[in-house]
């Protein structure tokens, strides 16, 4: 039976629960995707319902679908990533810090860039957005609001205030990229990613309409904590040779 995702319909739900199958491993190239039928009967769904969530994941290139052939999941080379859906499933997998680094590293190729564009294309409600995500941040710090939400509001308002319809696009990216850093951040006895301080250099910047300073801030604060997941990868891969060596 499929879990039910609250706000969603019964198709999104069966796409839900076979797109984390797929991408967690449960099914592969050599344990092939069930027929229609068994599929109705795991998710308690109809035939059109399962039709059409296979259809979803088809279009998210996941799967590969033909009469008489069944459907079979594709190589990982050839799913969309950037599907915000995708991102989600991916971070139901064991954790990975190589996904963590290259979450950041297209975050570092991508958010300065909208950083800049922002300072000289922010609008008056572009600009408020952001000032908006940066007092949340603040509320968030002495406890009065959500701290991964309020920065990935700011994140989102940058993309947004850059006035490029393929930056806004990546705001579902990045959502998901937080939330895994985030998460990720959780696992290490002090750790927290985001600073409130580094964050109010780049709001400052471009609500100034400083271009360089804007992308130059949001640059260091990205380059800062890819260097902090290293650090801290490289000290917990010390540690486990460490107790591999000692026993």
């Amino acid at each position: 039976m499929t879990d039910s995702v609250p706000g969603r319909n019964p198709t999104y739900s069966v796409a839900n629960s076979l797109g984390v199958e797929i991408v967690t491993g449960v099914y592969s190239k050599d344990n092939r995707i069930p027929v229609e039928a068994t599929l109705c009967l795991q998710y308690e769904a109809s035939r059109s319902v399962v039709r059409e969530a296979v259809k979803m994941l088809g279009a998210k290139r996941l799967v590969g679908s033909r009469p008489r052939r069944g459907t079979w999941v594709r190589p990982e080379e050839f799913w969309n990533l950037l599907d915000p859906d995708v991102l989600g499933w991916l971070l139901e997998r064991k954790f990975s810090p190589a996904l963590l680094i290259e979450f950041t590293e297209l975050r570092l190729a991508v958010e300065p860039g909208a950083a800049a564009l922002a300072a000289r294309s922010a609008g008056a409600e572009q600009r408020a957005a952001i000032r908006g995500a940066i007092e949340r941040m603040q509320v968030a710090d002495h406890g009065d609001d959500d701290p991964l939400e309020s920065d990935i509001a700011f994140h989102v308002a940058v993309l947004r205030a850059s006035c490029n319809r393929f930056y806004a696009q990546l705001a579902g990216f990045s959502t998901a990229a937080l939330r895994f850093s985030i998460r990720v951040a959780n696992r290490y006895p002090s750790g927290r990613l985001a600073s409130i301080a580094d964050h109010k250099k780049v709001a400052d910047a471009i609500i100034a309409g400083r271009s360089a300073a804007a992308g130059e801030a949001m640059r260091k604060r990205i380059q800062g904590v890819l260097d902090l997941i290293g650090r801290r990868e490289a000290l917990q891969g010390a540690r486990r040779s460490s107790a591999n060596a000692s026993r």
